[in-house]
């Protein structure tokens, strides 16, 4: 079954495995059953790690009304016969409990930790119910913890290289601005721009109070990161000795301003007219 989610990159999420349209178990049927509530625990490599109050208790009240439309994925527990991990749908299973529900519809797969985390991501990223920083922490999961290159990851959850590439890229950012994306504060767009700035946590406060759009984060960045005429690159040690042999040579102060690929100047200091004249007496001018 997870062959031929995977061959579809498994694209469609849990539909390629528990069907599009499912409706509420009876117990009776081959693909959902029953479980208790209790019987389920959440996942501890659940990307999803925020879940807002105000959404739970709509669902919630919709659940009341009429019930878990669609059936919670769940792996068994190794050895223990009444323990079942949340593989997707941990948002319903939760809204449940508030409904007071006893007894949850559900598909029970046998699912590798692998399996079950590609899954969670999948749903989760459909559902556009991860915040970029969970979305990053979850790629990475699968990078770190089951070898997975960027390209397989992209494959699997039906998403472009360069999304996965820029959205792990957030990972590189301050703990306080990530606190911001995960807030909701800051959006992914607004966050890419300040990866590998030294003062990311104040231009994102500055992003956010200014109530600046990604575009205009992108040109204050660019600003920002640009070079001014007279910067020039650090002084290696072969520069350095050049400054010193020169200054040697003519007695007065010698600075090499080298600038890269676009050149650079020498520098020659003087004090009075009379090191003037020496200067210009030395490159053969009258």
């Amino acid at each position: 079954m997870m062959a031929e989610a995977r061959r579809s990159g498994l694209g469609r999420g849990l539909s390629a495995l528990i069907g599009d349209d499912v409706a509420p178990a009876r117990g009776d049927g081959k693909s959902t059953r029953t479980l208790p509530v209790a019987f389920l625990k959440p996942n501890p490599h659940q990307p999803r790690k925020r879940f807002a109050e105000g959404e739970l208790e709509d669902l919630s009240n919709s659940i009341r009304e009429k019930g878990v439309l669609q059936p919670i994925l769940v792996r068994p527990v190794k050895g223990a016969s009444d323990s079942f991990e949340i593989v997707a749908g941990e948002r319903r299973w939760r809204a449940a409990q508030m409904a007071k529900l006893h007894d949850v519809p559900v598909v029970v797969r046998e699912l590798s930790d692998s399996e079950a985390l590609e899954l969670a991501i999948v749903e989760n990223v459909q559902r556009a119910d991860l915040n970029a920083i969970e979305e990053a922490a979850a790629y990475h999961d699968l990078i770190d913890r089951f070898q997975y290159t960027q390209e397989k990851l992209a494959q699997t959850v039906g998403k472009s290289r360069s999304h996965v590439a820029n959205t792990l890229r957030l990972l590189r950012l301050p703990e306080s601005v990530k606190v911001m994306v995960r807030e909701g504060a800051l959006s992914a767009g607004h966050a890419r721009t300040l990866i590998g700035a030294e003062d990311a946590e104040a231009r994102a406060r500055q992003i956010v109070d200014a109530a600046l759009n990604v575009r205009q984060a992108e040109q204050r960045s660019s600003n920002q990161k640009k070079p001014s005429p007279n910067r020039v690159l650090e002084k290696d040690a072969d520069t350095a000795a050049l400054e010193r042999d020169l200054t040697q040579r003519l007695g007065l102060a010698v600075a090499v301003h080298h600038r890269g690929d676009k050149g650079g100047e020498l520098r020659v200091s003087y004090k009075t007219l009379e090191q003037l004249d020496e200067i210009v007496r030395r490159l053969g001018r009258t």
